[in-house]
């Protein structure tokens, strides 16, 4: 081998490692740099993972008898809308912690002094709602009392939520009002028990709001019209899934008749209320209905009761979904129900007239707990007030 040769391999061999050298600095320098990129600080709780529902998804068994009593007939009705042929919609339906929902106001951070307060985004319930924005540059409430009056004819649910100039919390809109907004959200509800929102009714809100906004120079943002209608469906076939009203009966037996005016003295007695409509009702702080009871016969309860009047029997009525603590209300329904066959001489019956044994009321509340497990876990607990919203 030449000393040519020799000088070109200790040249080549040089090379070599000082490229070898040049990459492992190279490769160092940025591994610390990704390590600092992405370690982020330990105490950040915007970082910390958020469980969600503690509720698994439970199936009802609603498909061909909604409630069966002790021989698997049904005992308690269903609501008019239930619809046994429509499938499951648990996948359709995101559990309330994950969708951003009714944000409020508190949870924002305080502004340093000298700064302009935090401003908190409207209480939009993305669940059951659809949504139109409006840019308001300081308009004044009485530039929306006409679209405020249309918007109300559209046969769903409308709620208009404002943001005062210089304020940082939302209020109810009213045109009447001395305000001034710098924005303005409106709000339309996806479904409830007539059904669920059509394209139509999306359309004409957008509609009533575009023609409104153009004549006072406002701008106006409405939300895709396709994802809420699919929202809307899904939402309203939950819905149907698990809106079932129960009724109890107290009959005579045989061919008698049960005595009204005792029964009218242990509804008061019990707490219940006469509402307009002749039917009593059992009512919670809120002023929400518990159960009610109404007369079998075509005459409504009286405010003043007839001594010696009476009827073919009484229905208790139980409507699911919108009663928070569904079970131990439901347990005090057939309580009061049985007290009630107790003081007339009646029977405590199902719809098909069958005597509610104990094995039936457990088949009846063991489909309870199905049903408001489920009604958690989809984000809806009975009785609160999305669920007041949607089962209206």
């Amino acid at each position: 081998m030449s000393d040519l040769q020799i000088g070109l391999l200790i040249v080549g061999a040089a090379v070599v490692a000082v490229v070898l050298i040049f990459n492992w600095i190279q490769e160092r320098r940025f591994r610390k740099q990704a390590n600092a990129a992405f370690q982020g600080p330990s105490t950040d709780a915007l970082m910390q993972a958020t469980p969600h529902g503690a509720h698994d998804r439970v199936e009802p068994a609603l498909r061909e008898s909604v409630l069966e009593g002790n021989d698997g007939n049904d005992v308690g009705e269903p609501h008019v809308r239930l619809d046994v042929g429509l499938p499951s919609v648990d996948e359709a339906i995101a559990p309330l912690d994950e969708a951003p929902v009714l944000h409020p106001a508190a949870t924002e951070r305080r502004p340093a002094a000298g700064q302009p307060p935090a401003v908190s985004p409207p209480p939009y319930d993305e669940l059951i709602e659809y949504r139109v924005r409006i840019g308001c540059d300081g308009a004044m409430a009485n530039v929306f009392a006409e679209a405020f009056k249309q918007t109300r004819a559209l046969g769903k649910a409308i709620r208009w939520l404002g943001l005062p100039v210089g304020a940082a919390a939302w209020e109810d809109v009213q045109p009447w009002r001395d305000a001034r907004y710098q924005q303005v959200t409106v709000t339309m509800q996806l479904a409830d028990r007539n059904g669920a929102v059509q394209e139509e009714q999306l359309a004409g809100l957008c509609g009533v709001l575009q023609a409104e906004t153009q004549a006072h120079g406002l701008s106006l943002a409405c939300d895709d019209m396709a994802d809420a209608l699919e929202r809307a469906q899904a939402i309203d076939r939950f819905c149907v899934d698990v809106d079932v009203l129960i009724g109890l009966n107290v009959v005579a037996r045989g061919e008698g008749a049960v005595n009204l005016t005792r029964i009218v003295h242990e509804a008061e007695s019990s707490g219940m209320v006469l509402g307009g409509d002749g039917v009593y009702q059992l009512l919670d702080s809120r002023g929400e209905p518990l159960y009610a009871l109404c007369n079998h016969d075509a005459e409504p309860f009286a405010a003043e009761a007839v001594e010696g009047q009476t009827s073919r029997g009484v229905t208790l009525q139980f409507d699911v979904p919108r009663v928070p603590d569904g079970l131990k209300v439901f347990d005090g329904m057939v309580a009061f129900g049985r007290k009630l066959a107790n003081e007339t001489g009646g029977i405590l019956v199902d719809d098909n007239l069958r005597p509610l044994t104990d094995t039936g009321i457990e088949k009846i509340r063991s489909q309870l707990m199905r049903i408001y497990e489920r009604m958690e876990a989809r984000g809806v607990p009975s009785g609160s007030r999305r669920s007041l919203r949607l089962f209206s």
